[in-house]
């Protein structure tokens, strides 16, 4: 069995010149406010992408996607924060963090192992759950994380601003780091684990008969979902350079899984291609909103634009194509085919 196929290298290859164009787009616009806009692009396509690895092939929404992102910003922000800063934000911070000042890019990293041992402490019991008892879990774990967050101002400082993180986040970092995960992403659903757990989504009765052991396959992913989600919230952490409890919560899960709605679950293609156009629309809409409030053309207060069209085009997915426009296909299954046809 290869990890890496004839599809799955046209795939990455494809995101390989996908996001260098997008990049020298950037660079000929030359526009600080789409420069923002693209490095959250590929922040975001970190983070779909980091959920699809769990939710495309064990088939099982997960909620708590977004509280791991916290997990990542919280403790990179922790341990790249200048120490002289920390006096400032965190007063009651314990001992042994207060002189702690390491790189920020380490930070990000040791900030997403992290979130991966938090993950397989936490979920290990709920990957024995299905269907919508699983769903629920998953949401009561979102809860949980961002119940702790609010409340230990110690290290978070609580429901209040956490600023002083160096802006570290570069378009740059974000991009290598966005293609890291995509290459991850193929590499993972080719491999005999990717197998497995997508042969359990489909009968896990089956799977079981050929060997596989479902809650471990589960962990297994769900792990390194947490781990592309805290690398992806700390290096939006230090993008922004300062945020709260509220960033993590109920409007950024909605995105998150209207991207992976919109694009496709099953496909790691559907979970770019998702976080590509809600990001786009997103943004596009976010201006209207703006250009309408402060225009002449509406005297009353106009507010939830940008929800509003998002929550119909999420239905009007469900119900039309409710497996995303990639269902079951990658890129690189089309490239394929065109190139032997020729």
């Amino acid at each position: 069995m290869k990890i890496i196929n004839n599809e799955n290298t046209f795939s990455i290859l494809f995101f390989l010149i996908l996001f260098i164009i997008i990049y020298f787009v950037n660079f000929f616009v030359g526009s600080a406010i789409f420069e923002r806009t693209v490095t959250n692009l590929f922040i975001y396509i970190i983070l779909v992408v980091g959920l699809q690895v769990f939710m495309g092939n064990s088939g099982i929404l997960s909620f708590a996607h977004i509280g791991f992102m916290s997990i990542g910003a919280y403790s990179s922000g922790l341990l790249s924060m200048p120490i002289k800063m920390k006096g400032f934000v965190l007063r009651d911070l314990y001992p042994i963090f207060e002189n702690v000042a390491f790189d920020p890019i380490l930070s990000i990293l040791i900030g997403g192992i992290f979130t991966a041992i938090i993950a397989a402490i936490l979920t290990l019991p709920l990957m024995r759950l299905n269907d919508a008892a699983a769903v629920i879990s998953s949401f009561a774990l979102l809860m949980v994380i961002h119940s702790i967050v609010v409340g230990w101002s110690a290290v978070t400082n609580g429901p209040r601003t956490f600023f002083g993180l160096p802006k570290a986040t570069t378009l740059e970092i974000a991009l290598i780091f966005s293609f890291l995960t995509v290459i991850f992403a193929f590499i993972y659903k080719n491999s005999k684990f990717g197998l497995l757990l997508r042969a359990s989504r489909d009968n896990d009765i089956a799977a079981e008969s050929i060997g596989a052991n479902i809650v471990y396959l589960r962990w297994f992913a769900i792990i390194a979902s947490a781990f592309l989600a805290g690398i992806a919230g700390g290096l939006w952490g230090h993008f922004i350079t300062s945020f709260s409890p509220k960033s993590f919560y109920l409007k950024e899960t909605f995105l998150v899984i209207s991207m992976i709605i919109i694009g496709g679950s099953f496909t790691v293609t559907g979970a770019i291609a998702g976080a590509l156009l809600v990001t786009i629309g997103y943004e596009f809409l976010r201006w209207t909103e703006k250009v309408i409030k402060f225009s002449d053309v509406i005297t009353f207060e106009f507010i939830g634009l940008t929800e509003i069209v998002l929550s119909i085009t999420i239905i009007i997915f469900l119900i039309t194509k409710p497996k995303g426009l990639f269902p079951f296909k990658e890129i690189g299954d089309t490239i394929n085919k065109i190139i032997k046809k020729e």
